[in-house]
């Protein structure tokens, strides 16, 4: 004989939220500016090392005392120092046009922004430290950057993702420079809210250029 299932449905509780509507533009604002440090960082550095390398520049740095650590440290610092300037510049402009939420600290965005770029320029680094084809190069760099751009959360969130892709975001230096970076403007997280963060950064910046440092190659050879 058949029994009919009599199990009652969950009772629903309806629950009122307060709070500020979010503008889409407040949301994404965040995503495009890491984007553009993303692309300046990898494709700036990435290409300025591998064209160094095929007209004999670097080859001629290796007879000084020059390392390949010393070098590599001052590319990251001075791509550093020029992604920043430009970030803030289009981050002041797009603020007072569009009159974007900023409810945190602006000392502590601007701390996100540069230990972001350091990241992702020593990311850049890594791919650049061997390639003598700036054509090979581009196209690596464009393997790592659109996985990037699209598990990052820069055009859309990844709340409704499932676990895994959750988590194989966090193996992405912009995935925590955006998440920071949205917590900073939106919700006015602090320094201590983000720490996390910048000590992931700061982790992979260093694993970064140590494996930079280890592969590099001066010559084509």
């Amino acid at each position: 004989m058949l029994q009919s299932d009599t199990t009652e449905p969950a009772a629903i509780d309806k629950e009122r939220i307060s709070g500020d509507a979010i503008r889409y533009a407040d949301w994404v604002l965040p995503g495009i500016l890491g984007m553009n440090m993303m692309f300046s960082c990898m494709f700036g550095v990435g290409y300025v090392v591998v064209r160094y390398r095929k007209n004999g520049f670097l080859k001629r740095l290796r007879a000084t005392p020059l390392t390949s650590f010393e070098f590599i440290s001052a590319q990251v610092a001075s791509r550093m120092v020029l992604i920043t300037c430009i970030t803030v510049f289009v981050f002041a402009a797009t603020h007072m046009i569009l009159d974007t939420r900023m409810e945190g600290s602006y000392f502590t965005l601007f701390l996100v922004a540069v230990v972001g770029a350091i990241s992702m320029v020593s990311l850049g680094l890594i791919i650049s430290a061997r390639v003598t084809s700036e054509e090979l190069a581009g196209g690596l760099l464009n393997m790592v950057n659109w996985p990037m751009m699209l598990l990052s959360g820069v055009w859309f969130s990844l709340e409704g993702a499932g676990p895994f892709v959750q988590n194989l975001a966090k193996i992405f230096p912009l995935t925590h420079v955006l998440n920071s970076a949205r917590s900073v403007m939106l919700d006015g997280a602090t320094l201590g809210d983000v720490a996390p963060s910048l000590l992931a950064l700061t982790a992979l910046s260093a694993v970064f250029i140590a494996i930079g440092a280890r592969v590099f190659r001066w010559g084509q050879y």
